[in-house]
């Protein structure tokens, strides 16, 4: 059979293009950009990235999972990154825990409304004129070297009791003027003379207490003379140091609010 002259050329340019030394000749096609080659290096894990700093950071530790509150990042694909930052995760949130149980947010003393603690000022007025009332009242009776008398009321209690929160701190303050019922029984004349009156405790403040004053007011004077009178009120501002003590008492109470 005779071969056309196509085919005879195509079959000697098979296996011209198959011979040792074309192959030896033709240059080494270059690889393509990103494509990994027999002598390129191995892959790079991915890395992660703690921002914020902590734990996680890049000097020092040196660990892959952030510090407490960081938010962590994953930088590059594949399944290695996103188990290594599932795996970061439930520590970060520990470590968040951690930090929020050791230092807790302050508390705030003022209302609902005022969380920043700015200002606020509230009123005492009722529950000091009570309180006030009450430890005065319960005076124990004095004894003198000629009589003896008791407090038996608080017929006044005139003022104010405030509390102000300022800058989240709690400062507290009154102040009041008082009046209280006394009555007693003197030895007067070789007599024992009954006597009435009230003690008056003129305008006082808090952190005032050292400088408070007691005046004597009787209700009925016209059978005692001014020695007796002088006598009387010397015996009755007696009275100073417990009133003192208990308006003390008054002031912590009012302070523990």
């Amino acid at each position: 059979m005779t071969r056309s002259k196509g085919a005879r050329v195509a079959r000697r340019r098979g296996s011209d293009a198959n011979s040792p030394e074309e192959a030896a000749a033709r240059p080494n096609p270059q690889p393509r950009p990103n494509c990994p080659t027999e002598n390129s290096p191995p892959p790079r894990a991915p890395r992660l990235r703690a921002r914020d700093g902590g734990d996680g950071g890049s000097g020092g530790g040196g660990g892959a999972c952030g510090g407490e509150g960081d938010v962590v990042q994953v930088l590059g694909a594949g399944g290695d990154g996103r188990r290594r930052a599932a795996a970061c995760a439930p520590q970060a949130r520990r470590r968040r825990c951690r930090s929020d149980a050791a230092n807790p947010a302050p508390a705030t003393l003022g209302c609902a409304w005022n969380q920043a603690g700015t200002w606020e000022e509230k009123n005492l007025n009722s529950w000091a004129n009570s309180r006030i009332k009450d430890l005065l009242g319960s005076l124990d009776p004095l004894e003198f070297s000629t009589g003896k008398a008791s407090v038996y009321e608080v017929s006044r209690c005139s003022g104010d009791a405030f509390l102000v929160i300022v800058r989240n701190k709690k400062r507290v303050g009154y102040t009041y003027e008082l009046s209280l019922k006394f009555k007693g029984e003197w030895l007067i004349k070789e007599a024992n003379k009954k006597v009435k009156g009230h003690l008056e405790i003129p305008e006082f403040s808090y952190g005032e207490l050292e400088d408070l004053e007691v005046n004597v007011r009787f209700s009925d004077e016209k059978d005692l003379s001014s020695n007796d009178k002088a006598q009387i009120c010397k015996d009755l501002k007696s009275f100073l140091s417990p009133i003192q003590e208990k308006l003390r008492e008054f002031e912590k109470e009012m302070k523990e609010r």
